[in-house]
């Protein structure tokens, strides 16, 4: 990027491998973020800034290229889902196991972090690779970032198995919630989104109802199915209405998780009926250590998310993809950028 909605493609200096551990990747696919549509759109997420220009984009795989002399995970000609989150595991956050919030925690595609993989090559650690098996293909390999996130979000929130659930916001991570929701047995999964086709892709893959909260009262249409409300909440879409709406769905002692990156600074919530019903109110961060786990079911056929692969393009065609998915456009879920 070089400026907000600017993307161009320049020449860059290699990168190379610096440390022992390291593992050179010669990107094969890209996935667009909506973390990444807020930085084209609107070049910040909170406070964190781009100072342009900035290589974007987190969501890869590709192919081993070279691995530095201590690297035993990968060689050469392997294919990889790559963690994007690059810890330190010195500080009190790893140690403790919460690399995720490491204090010194690079990013690709961040900030003042890592440089991001919209490009040819990237170096990173061994220990944000994982092999993929042969059979699945880039463009799934690089899926799995997004399925992390979900399948950590409903790992932080405890057994949904025999419970019913609530999904506000359909894009990917919205999916991603309801595809490990539904690999771990929950009962009923209620889905909202503004997009009326999302709704109708949830319904198709496995949500009990969907319905668009412009057209429809959702807290009336979902309580008339379940009397005494909703177990928890994933609220996928970053915005304060939805926020609202889980107050009103979640029965006394059921839990918020919130997932979605708002493009405001404050949530706000009603003190009184999360006092009364002690609502849990739970934020997740990215994911921690779920990377091998979604690799190993989605290989296994225990989760399945490539219809949520909706649209292919070259890196020449980046700005087309990256209008497509800001402006939610002939019905993309998730777009790919091959290199």
């Amino acid at each position: 990027m070089v400026n907000k909605k600017q993307l161009e493609i320049c020449d860059v200096p290699d990168v190379k491998i610096k440390q022992n551990t390291d593992v050179l990747i010669k990107v094969g696919v890209v996935g667009v973020c909506g973390s990444d549509v807020h930085y084209y759109k609107n070049g910040r997420i909170g406070s964190q800034v781009i100072k342009f220009p900035q290589i974007i984009g987190h969501e890869m795989s590709g192919t081993v290229e070279q691995v530095g002399t201590e690297v035993k995970r990968v060689k050469p000609g392997d294919k990889v889902a790559v963690d994007p989150a690059v810890s330190c595991y010195k500080c009190d956050q790893c140690r403790s196991g919460r690399p995720h919030t490491c204090r010194n925690l690079k990013f690709l595609g961040c900030p003042g972090q890592l440089e991001g993989c919209l490009c040819e090559y990237v170096v990173i650690p061994e220990k944000n690779c994982y092999p993929v098996p042969e059979q699945m293909d880039l463009p799934t390999a690089t899926l799995c970032e997004p399925l992390t996130i979900g399948y950590y979000a409903v790992e932080r929130t405890g057994n949904v198995e025999g419970k019913s659930i609530g999904i506000l916001g359909a894009g990917p991570i919205g999916l991603s919630v309801l595809l490990t929701c539904i690999s771990n047995k929950a009962k009923n999964i209620y889905v909202t989104d503004i997009l009326d086709y999302r709704c109708s892709i949830a319904e198709k893959h496995g949500a009990a109802w969907a319905g668009n909260p412009r057209t429809i009262e959702i807290a009336d249409e979902i309580l008339k199915k379940e009397q005494y409300q909703l177990d928890a909440v994933f609220e996928c879409c970053g915005k304060q209405e939805a926020f609202d709406q889980a107050f009103s769905l979640l029965k006394p002692g059921g839990s918020i998780t919130i997932i979605g990156i708002p493009d405001f600074d404050y949530y706000r919530f009603p003190a009184d009926t999360a006092r009364r019903k002690e609502i849990c109110i739970q934020q997740v961060r990215r994911q921690n250590d779920c990377t091998e786990h979604v690799v190993k079911a989605v290989s296994k056929g225990k989760i399945k998310p490539d219809f949520m692969i909706t649209h292919h393009f070259s890196l020449n065609d980046i700005s087309k993809a990256f209008e497509l998915v800001a402006g939610y456009k002939d019905k993309v879920i998730k777009a790919m950028i091959h290199l």
